[in-house]
């Protein structure tokens, strides 16, 4: 398929093919609901934690005899029905990683830059950086292609420049063609690709579904 490549003023330029196998493919819906579902599981800490009747400090001996008093029975201070006793069932540092086969994570990437691409939601844009590193010369262009809304930038490259001039706008954020996150893909109003990046990531998950069908 073709779309269309902008310039940084964001007048149309000249169109750019799209590989298809990339582009435009199926839609599968279970491949990025998992693939977003393990990004957000491994970007969990799990150092919730909760003191149990064990890790309560506090004597073990019952407060007072059995029989006798008129109180109800007691076995020690630390009893979860006691104010400062333990917590019951309550949350233990644990891992919540999940472990996602790559193949199903580019075919989640694939599956979403495809729905882009047909929504409109995607724009490639001819290669700029920012070589004063600013914000305000980074916006300059940004307001020239698009509204003040989420936004990736998919990066052929680690161009530290236009990352520093980025790194200060809320809603925006960049990572590089091979390193693409489900999730920020699939939730970015507008995705912007650098045009020599198409060509890297045609050939990137190209490879990818080759080695998938050998």
């Amino acid at each position: 398929m073709e779309t269309k490549v902008f310039s940084i003023e964001g007048e149309e330029i000249k169109n750019i093919d799209l590989n298809d196998e990339v582009f435009n493919v199926e839609i599968n819906d279970s491949a990025i609901y998992y693939a977003i579902q393990g990004e957000l599981a491994n970007r969990r800490i799990g150092t919730a934690a909760t003191k149990n009747r064990k890790l309560v400090r506090g004597s073990n001996s019952k407060p007072w005899r059995q029989k006798g008093t008129g109180h109800a029975r007691a076995g020690d201070k630390k009893s979860p029905v006691w104010v400062g006793g333990g917590t019951i069932f309550g949350p233990q540092p644990r891992d919540y990683h999940v472990r996602t086969p790559r193949k199903l994570k580019r075919a989640a990437v694939r599956s979403i830059l495809s729905r882009k691409a047909q929504s409109e939601g995607l724009k490639v844009v001819e290669d700029f950086t920012i070589e004063s590193g600013k914000t305000r010369d980074l916006v300059k262009i940004l307001k020239n292609l698009i509204e003040d809304e989420r936004t990736l930038i998919v990066l052929h490259g680690d161009d530290q420049m236009i990352r520093r001039a980025g790194r200060n706008i809320p809603w925006l954020t960049m990572q590089a063609y091979n390193r693409l996150s489900a999730h920020e893909l699939l939730y970015s109003k507008n995705v912007i690709v650098m045009e020599s990046a198409v060509g890297k990531m045609n050939e990137f998950f190209t490879k990818a579904v080759e080695r998938g069908r050998s």
